[in-house]
């Protein structure tokens, strides 16, 4: 299988999988030369047996040892510099893409002035596929990162976009062993015992071999690069980056768009520098490989160089050929998890680079482009998506600077508005109906009109995103992405230590100084979900044990601090309430309507109830207002005496109670302790709330 897009070779190819028979891998023969050092050899082979797919790309020129030493990495002045010496290739090159481009645009146009155009579609489908692939490497790049979203492409340009990730012309295997040779110093017969004699997979960047290490036996797929690859990219972004520089001046647009070029040719650099790559992967497998059922394949650095990389050899299928959502869901949760527990991120997350391995895992491959997400974005990510779903576009605005995406001058009251216009519908559908594209393409219209900026770092962060939600719903069309994910990003906001994170978790319970616990009851129910597979059997809905259960342990945990501390005090809040309410219904009783509660203790008498229903797994929280709703509709105003009575009557009894206080004993020891401090903390509160409310009726 292939390291960088998983491009299997058709099934003629001598050899697919590593074969029971070792016999259908060959040993290379003595008279193979050693070609170590000698570059001239390999520039010359290639001249002469240059593939078709580099041959269209027009790429193959001489550059000089000093040139390609500046392609090392991707750097824009250098670039300019260097192809501004080399006038008539650039100008071969802009009229290789307008023509291709050009024609298949007339024959499209031609198609609908003679009325052919339904007839034609798909032959246009597989003349733009042909027409991208002679173009080369980076507009199959593009174009493979189009073919993941099926939403918004059409069937048959999918179809035909997704060969991109299988059928790519494969270059000379003499000249793929003279480089590997050449880069590693040695042989390939001291190198390998064994090694397949034609790639078992290629792709535009590079192709694949199997082989077998002669030290240790083990089996290892090599992928090395196609010559010429660095030129080709280098010329192409730089005529991408100046297109980019004239969309940008003749649409008006606030978003450095060659930034984003930059950003992206960047990427694309460091995934030819294969050393780099190695290094990825063993950061990579560090991270996120001990998570359950998740591959990431050992990385072999004494074998590897900048143009060769070796690596442990993984078999499967294509994870979006398999009918595997569990695997989607693995995929899912750990790409969250890259996004917005450490920020280092796979930034290709093409079908390609996803396999299901024979025994059940998700193998990930290709670690050429990665991303970073810094702290204060992560934290302005998982912000915007509590925003997004609670419906507080107000907060959503200012998110939007936080992330780059709106300048700090935005006329905040005009995009809040238009927010709400864009997002109520879907909002309304609930949390785990959202899809991710459909926001993007609503968010479209809003983007243009106020001029938002698109931040270099976005299109990676969001292609990432965009492409997981497009391979899941190749698998199920009613997947949503943002609606499995939502109970992570709930749970992380409940147990995050993050100042800004805590601030926007306080701003969000507290509105206008009123606690929002309907709001908390989301949050904890959405962060339940987090209990799937992945880490257990799912929560059974009707089972409210196992539920009270999940969120007594969270709440006790020292992850679960900062919740636990607005619970006392909103609890110690209640018991006042309640206190003084059961004082008043003794002390007025006989007396009439009067009472000494006012609307501030109504309010904390009534979440004091809440909170003991959602803690007791009582179905009942919403009965009061309901009763009083009932009650007002007749006209009867309840007094506030009359509703707290109301609400006190329906408080749970002892034996309502009893299902909360046998899973006691079953939580952790850990939580245990800490809920024998509840107590103490509970009296030193209501202790403080008494004393400064005899202070302030004293003497205000």
């Amino acid at each position: 299988m292939i390291l960088e897009e998983m491009i299997l070779l058709p099934s003629s190819m001598p050899i697919v999988s590593f074969p029971a028979n070792p016999n259908l891998l060959i040993n290379p023969p003595p008279s193979w030369p050693s070609r170590r050092g000698n570059s001239a050899v390999v520039a010359s082979a290639a001249s002469r047996d240059v593939d078709s797919f580099t041959s269209k790309s027009g790429y193959l020129f001489s550059l000089s040892a000093d040139e390609a030493d500046s392609l090392s990495e991707y750097n824009f002045p250098r670039i300019d510099g260097m192809y501004k010496k080399k006038p008539l290739i650039l100008l071969r090159r802009l009229a290789q893409i307008g023509t291709t481009f050009g024609y298949w645009f007339g024959l499209r146009l031609a198609d609908e002035a003679l009325e052919r155009s339904e007839q034609m579609f798909k032959v246009r489908a597989a003349e733009l596929r042909k027409l991208l692939v002679e173009l080369g490497p980076a507009y199959v790049k593009i174009a493979q990162a189009v073919s993941s979203r099926p939403n918004l492409i059409p069937p048959i340009y999918l179809d035909e976009l997704s060969l991109l990730q299988d059928q790519i012309t494969p270059f000379s295997s003499e000249v793929a062993f003279n480089m590997i040779e050449d880069e590693l110093g040695l042989p390939i017969d001291e190198l390998f015992s064994e090694i397949s004699p034609e790639p078992v997979a290629a792709a535009s960047l590079g192709q694949v071999y199997q082989a077998r290490l002669r030290r240790s036996g083990k089996v290892v797929a090599v992928k090395v690069q196609r010559p010429g690859v660095r030129a080709a990219i280098a010329l192409d972004t730089l005529i991408l980056r100046y297109i980019a520089g004239l969309i940008k001046k003749a649409g008006r647009f606030n978003s450095d768009l060659e930034a984003v070029v930059d950003e992206w040719a960047t990427s694309l650099f460091k995934e030819m520098d294969y050393l780099n790559e190695a290094q990825n992967g063993i950061k990579f497998r560090k991270l996120y490989g001990g998570i359950k059922d998740v591959l990431v394949p050992k990385m072999y650095t004494e074998y590897s160089t900048s143009k060769v990389l070796v690596m442990e050899w993984v078999e499967g299928q294509k994870l979006n050929e398999v009918n595997d959502l569990y695997l989607v869901e693995v995929g899912v949760y750990c790409s969250f998890n890259q996004l917005l527990e450490y920020g280092f991120y796979h930034a290709d997350p093409h079908p390609g680079n996803f396999l299901r391995t024979y025994d059940g895992q998700l193998a990930y491959l290709d670690f050429g482009m990665m991303g970073d997400f810094r702290p204060e974005l992560r934290d302005g990510f998982m912000e915007a998506c509590l925003h997004l779903v609670n419906r507080d576009f107000k907060a959503l605005a200012k998110d939007f600077v936080t992330l780059g995406l709106l300048p700090p001058t935005a006329e905040k009251s005009a995009v809040t508005m238009a927010l709400t216009d864009v997002f109520q519908d879907a909002i309304s559908r609930g949390v785990r109906n959202i899809s991710f594209g459909d926001l993007l393409g609503d968010l479209g219209k809003t983007m243009y009109r106020f001029k938002f900026r698109i931040p270099p770092y976005f299109s990676l962060v969001i292609r990432s995103l965009a492409v997981l939600e497009g391979i899941a719903i190749g698998i199920s069309p009613n997947y949503k992405v943002l609606g499995s994910t939502y109970p992570w990003i709930a749970r992380k906001i409940l147990t995050d230590s993050s100042p800004q994170l805590k601030i926007s978790l306080q701003n969000l319970l507290y509105e206008d100084g009123v606690f929002r616990i309907d709001r908390l009851e989301s949050l904890l129910s959405e962060s339940l979900r987090t209990e799937t597979a992945l880490v257990q059997k799912p929560v059974v809905g009707t089972d409210s044990n196992i539920a009270m259960k999940q969120m007594l342990a969270f709440t006790f945990t020292e992850q679960g601090s900062f919740v636990r501390e607005i619970l006392l005090r909103e609890f110690a809040k209640g018991l006042d309430a309640f206190g003084l309410a059961t004082l008043d219904s003794f002390t007025f009783s006989g007396s009439g309507p009067s009472t000494s509660l006012t609307e501030e203790d109504m309010t904390n008498l009534r979440t004091f109830y809440r909170l003991i229903s959602l803690f007791s797994g009582m179905q009942k929280a919403e009965s009061v207002s309901t009763q009083v709703k009932a009650v007002s509709k007749y006209g009867e105003a309840l007094t506030p005496l009359d509703e707290a009575s109301l609400v006190m009557y329906q408080l749970p009894s002892a034996q309502e109670m009893l299902p909360i206080l046998s899973i006691l004993p079953e939580l952790p020891q850990e939580s245990q302790q800490r809920l024998l401090q509840l107590p103490g903390d509970l009296v030193g509160r209501l202790v403080s709330r008494a004393f400064a409310r005899t202070i302030r009726r004293m003497f205000l």
